[in-house]
């Protein structure tokens, strides 16, 4: 029984080979979806944190050539539609966080604009000491199932206009006498992180676009090559069902691959021992046929000599010697007698035959067969003789099904015990051990009979009717 998974799989190799590259492909570039996304996010993280950075040190210079009075006006003309700047008498970010990119930030503000204090604080949502973030937290104290746009937070202590600037630790306290805020605090809010990025490629139809490209194009070749690849083996099928035919003519080209090549080799090779066999067989049975029919054509013409009463008798023990020899020669030959397989009409030819040997035939319709229509005509022949011989009668009929031609002999004789059903295809075996040689062969028209079909890639079976009778069929199997 089939696994489930094996019973969705297309049966052909060469469908196997294709749906393979494509689950591969979909796979790869799902993959690659992930890495590009990845990849963008970074890049595009690494290009907003370098201009944000180069506006940062460029404005910090600027802000602290300013009166502390103007500065507050100065930052906010200076905001955008993702950036918030603003001065502040307190930092926004009172610690640099502990990640490495935070770390990273400051460390590249750090070379410009020391010796100032610097910290910096990347995450995706405000930290506390924003008014954004206070906000945010009195509307809505539920937490939020996704994380919300990439917040940097930066905050740095300007210089006084005199250019001085001290060091602080973050908790130094702002001297009452300060009259103007000395933080200069920025808010940039980024994009979201990989998932946003995915997100993006699949609704932009970038992933889709390559996707399909990918898959007609890797598809067209991969299946170019498969057909190219199973071509021999499809080349090798159809020699063996021609094998199976009797047809020892039938070879493969070598070609394709080392295995499928090997294959091919090992396949002329067996049918070429096989035609070897088969003609020395038949050469040598040929001989022997020869060899018997010249002492026995002797002792014919020496028994003419004899008198009357012993001349009957021997003239037929002779022609039964003759008869066994023929038949003895037909069954080794089987269908092997140099015939070429061809196309005809097996409903035709079965009218002629059943014609001369005075069987009723079923007519029906025109059925294309290919093989070898002697040898056919000596099987059939042979089973239409026997149920003439010992079943009184022969009906014949001709059907297509299941892509077999069937043959139907039926007969009106006492049949076959069902003992010897089989053993009566084997060679000299009859199926009345009563019968003499006046009533029927030397036992071998069923094997030949069989031999034949088999040949062809058939079957033959019997089976008694009811109340007598024995019907013998023959299954042959058309080819296109």
């Amino acid at each position: 029984m089939r696994s489930t998974l094996t019973r969705w799989l297309p049966d052909g190799l060469a469908a196997r080979f294709t749906l393979l590259l494509a689950c591969a492909l979909i796979m790869a570039n799902v993959l690659a979806l992930l890495v590009l996304s990845g990849e963008r996010a970074r890049w595009g993280r690494e290009s907003r944190d370098s201009r944000e950075l180069e506006r940062i040190i460029a404005l910090v210079p600027v802000l602290e050539s300013i009166e502390p009075g103007r500065r507050a006006v100065i930052a906010a003309s200076a905001s955008t539609r993702v950036a918030r700047v603003e001065m502040s008498d307190r930092p926004l970010i009172v610690e640099t966080a502990d990640t490495k990119r935070s770390r990273s930030l400051q460390e590249q503000l750090n070379q410009s604009l020391a010796p100032r204090d610097v910290f910096v604080m990347v995450g995706n949502r405000q930290q506390p000491g924003s008014r954004q973030g206070g906000e945010r937290r009195d509307r809505d104290h539920r937490p939020q199932k996704k994380p919300g746009p990439e917040i940097i937070g930066v905050s740095i202590r300007l210089a006084s206009v005199n250019g001085s600037a001290r060091r602080a630790t973050p908790n130094t306290a702002i001297r009452p006498e300060s009259a103007h805020a000395s933080w200069l605090n920025i808010t940039a809010k980024g994009e979201p992180a990989l998932p946003g990025a995915a997100s993006q490629l699949l609704e932009d139809g970038v992933f889709f676009l390559i996707l399909g490209l990918s898959l007609v194009s890797v598809l067209a070749v991969g299946l170019w090559f498969v057909r190219r690849l199973t071509q021999p083996l499809a080349l090798l099928a159809e020699a063996a069902q021609a094998a199976g035919r009797g047809d020892r003519t039938a070879r493969v080209p070598e070609q394709g691959a080392r295995e499928v090549r090997a294959a091919a080799s090992a396949f002329n090779s067996m049918q070429a021992q096989i035609a070897r066999f088969d003609a020395e067989r038949t050469r040598t049975l040929g001989a022997v046929g020869h060899d018997l029919r010249t002492p026995i054509t002797s002792l014919r013409i020496r028994a003419e000599m004899l008198d009357d009463e012993f001349r009957e008798p021997m003239v037929r023990t002779l022609e039964e010697m003759t008869v066994m020899a023929n038949d003895l020669v037909a069954f080794a030959r089987g269908n092997d007698d140099g015939e070429k397989l061809q196309s005809f009409d097996l409903n035709e030819t079965l009218v002629h035959l059943c014609k001369e040997r005075g069987a009723n035939y079923l007519a029906g319709g025109a059925i294309q067969f290919k093989g070898r229509p002697v040898a056919l005509i000596r099987a059939v022949g042979n089973l239409i003789d026997n149920a003439i011989r010992y079943g009184l009668a022969a009906r014949v009929s001709l059907a297509h099904s299941d892509g077999y031609a069937i043959i139907r002999i039926e007969d009106d004789g006492p049949g076959i015990p069902a003992e010897r059903m089989m053993t009566v295809f084997e060679p000299f075996v009859r199926g009345d051990e009563s019968r003499n040689s006046e009533t029927g062969g030397a036992g071998l028209g069923l094997s030949i009979a069989r031999s034949i079909v088999r040949a062809h890639g058939g079957t033959i079976e019997l089976h008694n009717r009811k109340p007598s009778g024995l019907l013998a069929c023959v299954y042959l199997p058309m080819t296109e």
